[in-house]
This record gives C-alpha cells, sequence and structure tokens, in this order.
C-alpha cells in the first residue's frame, strides 16, 4: 500500500466505493475465470459453448444486446458533466468526458461498423451491462470524492491520456478490421489478418485493458486502479477462451499467434 500511496489518492471514506470496490473487483476475477473454464457469457462466437440449454432464455438481436451493454454507461457519463462539481474539478471532467468517448465509440461501432450473426441470450447481456454502468458512476463518483484531499505524489493525468488515445484508437482500429472478415450476409467465422492479429488473436482485447489503464492514471484512485484490475483479467480469460475456440476450429490456425499479449500470452 506505501508503494500505490505514490500514484494513488487515499481511499475515500465511503461505505458505497468500499463495497463497490470489493463487488466489482470479485465479479470481474470471477467471470475471468469462468471464462477461461469453459463456461461463457453466451454472446458473439460463444454462443452454444457455454453449458447447460439456452432453449427457453430470453434472446434479443446482436445488435440491440450491444447497444444495451453500452448505452446506460455512456448515459452515466454524460449526466455527470450535469453535477457542478464534475465539471469544476479537471480529473472528475476529464475522467468522465474519456468514458463518455469510450462508450459512444463503442455505440457508433454496434451501429456502423460491427458485423452480427445471431442473437444474444439477456441473462449474459444485463452482468455486463450493469458492470460497465457501476463501473462508470462508481469510477467517477470516486474521483468526485478525492476533491479536497492531497493528490499523489506523481500526476499521471497525461500519461492517462496518451493510454487512452492509444487503446481507443487501437480498439477501433482492429474492430473495423473485423468487421471487414465477413461480407453482408456471410456468417462464417474466419482468421483474422491485419494488425496485431499476426501476433495476437485479441489486440482489441488488448487495446481495451489500455484504455482501462488510461482511465486508472487519469483518475488515481483505488477503484479505477482495481477495476482496471479486473478488466484485465476478465479479457486475459476471455482471449485465453478465443484462442482455444480458434484452435478448435481452424486446423491451420497459426500455434505462434497468442491469445492476448505478443509473444508472452
Amino acid at each position: 500500500m506505501s508503494i500505490l500511496s505514490g500514484f494513488l489518492y487515499p481511499p475515500p471514506p465511503s461505505a458505497i466505493i468500499t463495497a463497490m470496490t470489493a463487488i466489482s473487483s470479485g465479479a470481474l476475477v470471477y467471470f475471468g475465470l469462468s471464462e477461461a473454464w469453459g463456461k461463457h457469457l453466451q454472446y458473439s462466437k460463444f454462443w452454444n459453448a457455454g453449458s447447460g440449454p439456452s432453449g427457453e432464455q430470453i434472446r434479443v438481436s446482436s445488435r440491440v444486446g450491444m447497444l444495451l451493454l453500452y448505452t446506460p454507461a455512456l448515459a452515466a457519463a454524460a449526466v455527470a458533466f450535469a453535477v457542478p462539481a464534475v465539471v469544476a474539478d479537471d480529473r472528475c471532467r476529464l475522467l468522465a468526458l474519456a468514458l463518455a468517448l469510450h462508450f459512444f465509440k463503442r455505440d457508433f461501432e454496434v451501429l456502423f461498423i460491427h458485423q452480427y450473426s445471431g442473437n444474444m441470450i439477456l441473462d449474459s447481456v444485463i452482468p455486463i451491462t450493469l458492470s460497465y454502468f457501476t463501473g462508470t458512476v462508481c469510477m467517477i463518483y470516486a474521483q468526485y470524492l478525492t476533491q479536497g484531499m492531497p493528490g499523489p505524489k506523481l500526476d499521471l493525468k497525461v500519461a492517462g491520456e496518451v493510454f487512452f488515445l492509444v487503446g481507443i484508437t487501437g480498439n477501433f482500429y482492429h474492430h473495423y478490421l473485423l468487421s471487414k472478415l465477413r461480407e453482408k450476409g456471410d456468417k462464417t467465422y474466419k482468421i483474422p489478418k491485419g494488425g496485431l492479429f499476426g501476433l495476437v488473436i485479441c489486440p482489441h482485447y488488448l487495446f481495451e485493458i489500455i484504455i482501462f489503464i488510461g482511465f486508472c492514471l487519469i483518475s488515481q484512485t483505488l477503484y479505477s486502479f482495481l477495476f482496471a484490475l479486473g478488466t484485465l483479467w476478465y479479457l486475459m480469460g476471455r482471449s485465453y477462451a478465443t484462442r482455444r475456440w480458434y484452435l478448435s476450429k481452424f486446423e491451420n490456425f497459426p500455434k505462434q499467434v497468442k491469445a492476448l499479449i505478443p509473444y508472452v500470452f
């Protein structure tokens, strides 16, 4: 904790943030382990990979489901600009702007970039939606509670802006590459190519992690730090499962391509 205190604000005296820090981190770790163990949230290529019947569960179109994932978090970040105390504080304002841009980009991709091949189960949509929404609200609220506290010894706002811009650009670019794999109406899966796909099968996840590191460095709160760690853990599990899926479906999948981190994992 003495090391963390050099670049994090002291934890605020808030039972809500303390509880949500534990809940959010624990949930992301659980879902990351579940993905790695083969118990998937049922969307995308893992639609039929999860255990248990899904015939009687409520389904929504993939486009609607994806909008449900991101729009509440976008709304939460946008509403924060109506709070004078948020707008008046540099870190609060910058964090809310970065969160709003991230989820606006995700909604833009849902509407104009992504190609869809099926439906989503509502039971899988709800926990992800809640995670993004509560994560956004709690990051901004935790930042708001730092007002009047002594700042960290290292001011990492600028580094956070750089990480965020690199992450959001790389994430968008690799989502664009994924969207170009299939022609309209084509529902077959292909091995992605271009960008960092020659090194890892999930570069879009890698850049999403960089985005959340950006949030953490802009914010420098314990909540944003642990949420970024939880996101890293979840996407490690998700990327591991994705690589395993490609290995099972494509005999010619290049074995040197890692899951998430080039040459490492």
